[in-house]
């Protein structure tokens, strides 16, 4: 089989701005969705079946369903929905790329709300116990100690929830959106190249990838300086 060379490097400007659409995708979906998730994990920690009950129900809901599912069901299904055309919500559910936000950050505050909710659970109580030993107020020791060690905790996990999170956002391409695997099935299909084209397409997301676990390591290596080897003293 021979590669079509040319054709690649030709593609490359083009998908160039399909990556710049899928990363803008997933920053932003992940951003809302760790807002959204923060309370979420809260509440599923609490004891009170009111706050814990809806807040499971919904994990449940878009953990147990495809991705793909989802973003049909929000792009599609609310246009059948004449409540939504004639609500002030429907400027924002016929657009693509709205449609797609709503749905990855839904879908990702569910999966990150469980992985803080296991950070939040693996918090050492005896540092808990000590913060109220000093006279801290519930509310302090949440800000103080239990959100930023649930953090550090939740990182790795968290880091492979993004990297799911920018191989799910393929499928914002089967609602017209030109994120990368959009821009080449696009091409694929004016080209008939699909291996030149998906290859390209594939190293990019590689090295997304790549500069996502490089950041990840960074911050974790920031986030933790007891974990780092002693400076060497001559």
């Amino acid at each position: 089989m021979d590669f079509d060379f040319q054709l690649m490097i030709d593609s490359i400007p083009a998908l160039l701005k399909g990556m710049g659409m899928t990363a803008q995708l997933v920053a932003l979906a992940l951003t809302l969705g760790l807002c959204l998730a923060i309370p979420l994990a809260l509440a599923r920690t609490s004891k009170n079946p009111i706050l814990w009950m809806p807040v499971y129900g919904f994990i449940f809901i878009f953990r147990g369903t495809p991705l793909l599912v989802q973003i049909f069901i929000v792009y599609y299904g609310m246009g059948q929905s004449e409540a939504v055309r004639e609500s002030i919500f429907w400027p924002f559910f016929k657009e693509a790329y709205w449609c797609a936000i709503f749905t990855f950050t839904l879908n990702t505050s569910a999966y990150t709300a469980e992985i803080l909710r296991g950070a939040i659970q693996a918090v050492p109580h005896g540092e808990l116990e000590a913060a109220r030993a000093l006279g801290m107020s519930r509310l302090l020791v949440l800000r103080r100690i239990t959100v930023p060690r649930a953090f550090r905790l939740a990182l790795p996990a968290y880091g492979n929830e993004i990297i799911l999170m920018l191989k799910g956002s393929a499928l914002a391409s089967t609602i017209t959106l030109l994120d990368l695997t959009g821009v080449a099935r696009v091409i694929v299909a004016r080209t008939f190249a699909p291996y030149e084209l998906f290859l390209i397409a594939a190293l990019m997301y590689l090295a997304l990838t790549l500069l996502i676990v490089r950041t990840l390591k960074f911050v974790e290596w920031r986030l933790s300086p007891h974990l780092r080897p002693p400076p060497h003293v001559n």
